[in-house]
């Protein structure tokens, strides 16, 4: 089980580094939560749009922990990453939780938490 949500992390990763919002419409939960590590809050459908504006440049993640709970996991790593926001570049380190559920379509990434990390 360890290895599906281990699966649908990197998968995740993927669709986001490169902008498949079909790929991530399919993996996030239709009441998906985002909380960034500065407090703010975005919906599925506002994750998915804010690549408009969002992109990726380089996505690394280590420290990877996965733990089960019935019909849900959570994944919890550090994420260090490039990005571009409306053109600025950033460098971005977080620590991550994700939360994966399973309904009847399967597995959902339900939401996703960041805390900053010294960019160390």
């Amino acid at each position: 089980m360890t290895s599906d949500i281990l699966e649908l992390q990197r998968a995740f990763t993927e669709a986001d580094l490169h902008a498949d919002t079909a790929r991530l419409g399919e993996l996030l939960a239709d009441d998906f939560r985002s909380i960034g590590e500065r407090g703010f809050v975005l919906d599925k459908q506002q994750w998915i749009d804010r690549h408009a504006e969002f992109a990726y440049l380089t996505v690394e993640v280590s420290e990877v922990d996965v733990r089960h709970y019935d019909r849900a996991a959570i994944l919890r790593c550090a994420q260090r990453s490039r990005a571009t926001w409306r053109g600025a570049e950033m460098d971005l380190s977080a620590r991550v939780s994700q939360t994966w559920v399973e309904g009847p379509e399967g597995w959902r990434l339900a939401g996703i938490q960041f805390s900053s990390l010294d960019p160390a």
